[in-house]
């Protein structure tokens, strides 16, 4: 007994080391973001908008991403301090199309002079590439690389409005970057269209992977006349908040009879709940489903030193899993 509580306490106690670290470098983070350097400071909501800001940035600005590690942006409420880092940045850059609908963030971004919604921007000069869920917009852009290297061009023209000295620098990283995403999304969709036809159905947590689906698993055709959205199906809708009914449960159930889908795929930050309801329920009735060892990213990337901790990776991450239980194969970056 004496032993199983020492082990305990060093649990413990390794336990609340690991969280002090945690807090101790992100404080450090945060002062350094708030040395008077001359440098733009830029406060990303997501660390997806993140990682391409600090991409196009270089040098000459600090950023920091204000919904850290597996949080979840659709629901984020401002906490203490959040308020003196949105006052500080020189810069905002937030995703919207509804995606950051906390009240009280919400109420912070929309109408902000200093705030620019990437996915807003891109809605008005892409919009027949937007998608919409039951008379919703739906945020997740991020998940189509060549879709969102499309908000590129908005963080130059940014940057370049805030600091015009470096403006050419901001365009010429801007450029390199939206080359390499293209070069890895066309790569993408190369091997995942490797994948047999039939193999090319998934079924997560939530509807985050719309965009996904439609870039790297459907069809040309099934893109023009848009039935690639049979490929996708999810218990939860477009923001993972709400209860799931019995209706929920006997479509997912009905898809994955139809489809013949054989795995369901968690996410990083939403709870498995759902899905374990789904493999439960599907269980009674005969069919042979089961969760994957393997949670995708989408809402939110991977932490420092993952295979999935710039935007990138985190997409490429999600291909290899998928197409790894889906048809064993591997996708490159």
């Amino acid at each position: 007994m004496v032993l199983i509580r020492l082990l305990s306490l060093l649990l413990l106690l390794g336990a609340c080391g690991t969280s002090a670290n945690q807090s101790e470098s992100r404080f450090s983070e945060l002062q350094r973001w708030k040395e008077p350097n001359g440098k733009v400071k830029v406060l990303s909501t997501t660390a997806m908008i993140n990682d391409l800001v600090k991409q196009v940035g270089g040098p000459y600005i600090d950023a920091l991403t204000l919904i850290r590690g597996e949080l979840d942006p659709h629901s984020y409420q401002l906490v203490k301090g959040d308020d003196e880092k949105l006052a500080y940045a020189d810069l905002l850059f937030y995703n919207g199309l509804g995606l950051e609908h906390g009240a009280s963030l919400h109420h912070y971004l929309y109408g902000n002079p200093k705030a620019v919604s990437l996915g807003e921007k891109t809605l008005q000069a892409h919009r027949e590439l937007i998608l919409h869920y039951n008379g919703q917009l739906d945020p997740h852009i991020w998940m189509d690389i060549s879709l969102w290297l499309k908000t590129v061009p908005f963080i130059v023209e940014a940057l370049s409005g805030k600091d015009p000295v470096h403006a050419a620098v901001y365009h010429d990283n801007g450029e390199k970057l939206m080359a390499e995403m293209q070069r890895v999304h066309a790569q993408t969709r190369r091997k995942m269209m490797s994948l047999p036809d039939q193999c090319r159905y998934l079924v997560t947590s939530h509807d985050a992977f719309n965009y996904f689906t439609r870039a790297y698993l459907a069809n040309d055709d099934e893109w023009l006349n848009e039935t690639w959205k049979k490929r996708f199906a999810a218990p939860e809708g477009l923001a993972p908040e709400s209860q799931l009914s019995a209706a929920d449960i006997n479509f997912i159930i009905s898809h994955l009879k139809k489809y013949e889908i054989h795995v369901l795929f968690p996410e990083s930050n939403v709870s498995k709940d759902s899905i374990r309801k789904i493999v439960s329920a599907g269980k009674e009735k005969g069919l042979n489903v089961s969760i994957a060892d393997v949670s995708l990213y989408a809402d939110a990337m991977g932490g420092s030193g993952s295979d999935a901790d710039t935007y990138l990776k985190m997409i490429v991450y999600d291909a290899n899993a998928i197409a790894q239980c889906l048809g064993s194969m591997q996708v490159e970056p």
